[in-house]
């Protein structure tokens, strides 16, 4: 059999993507890091990529686009008459801090856009705290956004938050007594004992069609928030969804890890070293402002 048959068919290139992405998962979860699926088949695809030169790398956007589904599912499937309760109870506060915390970033990015000559759109999206899935996905909506630059600094940014913020939350510095639990935690522990069949079968059936109908409508990261929302006016119901097996929602991290590995070419920067000091001052500054609200908060 020719080789080159091989090298070009896109079954081939999937299974080597995906040997990858499944050994960097489970070399990441056996150093316990924070979402290991996500992290590991991200970074092993992105070295994968680039020392693996004799078959090109694939990973079918399809695939993205179901692990985030299940993600918009999860998401939802907190919110609950007893979340909603909480979330009026301090509505007010909420949404001052989330517009001081828009205003921050939004100064963050523009700065980064002037000492980087970045068009505003992608250091705003760069920026601006979240999913890395979710936002690197609503950068790929938005028309005249440098998608590798968006990326480069949302990882940038999320591999500090991941190393430094723990040691900073467990330091005898921001330490403190007790914790209370949440509705939030009261709705996990009730979707728990919900049977997993067949009601997961009706959740998939209503985010998979929500996230199509959204994509048809031009909805922002509609395979994410069609899911959420459907599992949220389901879950407000006489009709609770259960709450996903470990191995499911890890195949979701996996899923947009593999897709994200992909999207990450540092080679297509122009000016990387200038762009990563960029990105670890943006990140930063973004911290501590996130910890100055936070105390103002308290």
């Amino acid at each position: 059999m020719n080789v080159k048959l091989y090298k070009h068919n896109k079954w081939v290139q999937w299974i080597v993507t995906c040997i990858l992405a499944v050994l960097g998962g489970f070399v990441f979860s056996l150093l316990n890091t924070p979402i290991p699926w996500l992290l590991g088949s991200m970074i092993f695809v992105l070295i994968g990529s680039k020392w693996v030169t004799s078959i090109s790398l694939f990973w079918p956007k399809s695939f993205r686009n179901t692990g985030m589904i299940i993600i918009g599912y999860a998401m939802g499937l907190s919110f609950t008459a007893s979340t909603f309760q909480q979330i009026g109870r301090q509505l007010p506060s909420m949404l001052i801090f989330t517009a001081l915390l828009l205003i921050c970033s939004g100064l963050i990015a523009y700065g980064l856009s002037v000492l980087a000559k970045l068009p505003f759109s992608t250091a705003l999206m760069g920026s601006i705290p979240g999913g890395l899935s979710q936002m690197i996905t609503l950068a790929e909506e938005v028309k005249g956004t440098d998608l590798t630059v968006v990326t480069y600094l949302q990882v940038s940014r999320l591999m500090m938050i991941i190393f430094c913020v723990p040691f900073l939350i467990f330091s005898p510095l921001f330490s403190s007594g007790g914790y209370e639990g949440s509705g939030v935690e009261a709705a996990v522990s009730a979707a728990g004992d919900v049977a997993l069949f067949p009601n997961l079968l009706i959740f998939a059936v209503v985010c998979t069609i929500l996230a199509y109908a959204g994509d048809k409508i031009k909805f922002p990261t509609a395979y994410l928030l069609g899911p959420m929302i459907g599992t949220i006016a389901l879950n407000l119901t006489v009709f609770p969804g259960p709450v996903l097996p470990p191995l499911l929602l890890n195949m979701s991290q996996l899923m947009m890890g593999g897709y994200i590995g992909l999207l990450l070419k540092p080679e297509n920067l122009k000016n990387k070293t200038k762009i990563s000091l960029l990105a670890v001052a943006s990140g930063v500054l973004l911290i501590l402002s996130t910890f100055g609200l936070s105390w103002l908060l308290t």
